[in-house]
């Protein structure tokens, strides 16, 4: 009997798909390292690898754009458009090849985060499809409206071929999904002690003048790092290699480190709305600042599930970029729900792919 092999198709949009599928795609490999594991992405390998520890096999395709960005909050409409017709225009030869790939290569399942296509890839290759999200990319463009209903309605038909959707938490209804299973939070979990990472990057100030500053794989355009002059007490983290040299500033260049990593000794994480940074977040009990992000429909959503169960604060742009950041020294709010959202997730996903790999490769 050949050992189970499990194909999971992630979009590139960002880090944080790849985050918490590589986040699931490492829990599988310690409960069950037989299982091969197919990675196919355009995400970093370094990204994919700073969470899977064991081998992999990554494959470089894309089946869907995510959103066209310069940044983390600034979007090309038109670019994005434009990429999901011609996506469109070649899905039949898409589905084609990847289809014969997972014959070829005898996968047993094929697990997305959340490319449209790869429902009817397998349905194609003739294996179960299921997928893991909070949100649809139909979701995101529907609210865009105008040319890109159309563009919903064919990602809507796609997602409709999907055998079993494990539902984040955080999420939109995601009605286009006929089999929903609802899960905890994913993540990866902190790869170093408190004092560990407190004696490698000279961090002396109390946790609670310690702040993370993480905007995702797009990073943000002209972030006023000139506003932590003000603060010579605190100090900052940032993986932002372009970031200038402050006395204060930490610049963590060694892709060993994550910033979930950082997040259990920092009293503040600034970001901008992302599920996987919250999720990390939750999971760990931190604390969180979020800016505000308009024309994405996942936003409103994630920051109410930040007002119920984080300390948080929630910025304008304004205050973020044109202010002095006195927002840190204002106290942050509790969250608005005292029971916290179920951690599970990882664990929960990971252990039900193991076990239809498994049973599947027996048959």
């Amino acid at each position: 009997m050949t050992n189970p092999s499990l194909y999971l198709a992630v979009t590139a949009h960002g880090f944080g798909h790849a985050v918490r599928a590589a986040s699931v795609a490492a829990r599988i490999q310690e409960l069950d390292p037989e299982i091969l594991l197919v990675l196919v992405t355009q995400a970093p390998r370094w990204l994919l690898e700073s969470y899977i520890p064991g081998d992999f096999i990554q494959r470089a395709r894309a089946f869907d754009v995510g959103v066209i960005q310069s940044d983390s909050i600034n979007m090309d409409k038109q670019a994005t458009l434009d990429k999901l017709r011609e996506i469109r225009t070649r899905q039949h030869s898409i589905i084609a090849a990847e289809a014969d790939y997972i014959r070829t290569n005898k996968i047993n399942l094929v697990f997305a985060d959340v490319p449209f296509l790869a429902a009817p890839i397998a349905k194609a290759a003739g294996v179960p499809c299921w997928m893991m999200s909070n949100f649809g990319w139909d979701f995101i463009y529907r609210d865009w409206g105008g040319e890109f209903n159309e563009i919903a309605d064919w990602i809507s038909e796609c997602y409709r071929q999907c055998d079993r959707l494990f539902r984040l938490p955080l999420h939109e209804p995601m009605s286009a999904f006929p089999h929903i299973t609802d899960m905890g939070l994913t993540g990866g979990t902190p790869h170093f002690d408190e004092s560990e990472l407190r004696a490698t990057f000279r961090l002396h100030a109390p946790s609670e003048k310690i702040v993370l500053l993480t905007f995702g794989g797009l990073g943000l355009q002209e972030i006023p790092y000139n506003n932590i002059k003000d603060f010579s007490d605190w100090q900052f983290i940032t993986f932002d290699d372009r970031a200038p040299d402050l006395p204060n500033l930490i610049k963590v260049c060694d892709r060993a480190y994550r910033p979930v990593d950082f997040m259990p000794l920092c009293g503040r994480i600034v970001s901008k709305p992302g599920y996987s940074t919250f999720s990390e977040a939750l999971r760990l009990n931190a604390s969180i600042v979020s800016l505000t992000r308009e024309g994405f429909a996942e936003s409103p959503i994630l920051l109410e599930g930040l007002q119920n169960y984080a300390r948080h604060q929630i910025l304008s742009a304004d205050e973020f970029f044109r202010g002095a950041w006195e927002f840190l020294h204002v106290p942050l709010s509790p969250p608005r729900q005292t029971t916290p959202l179920p951690t599970d997730g990882t664990d929960s996903i990971a252990r039900a792919l193991i076990d239809y790999c498994r049973n599947s490769s027996r048959n």
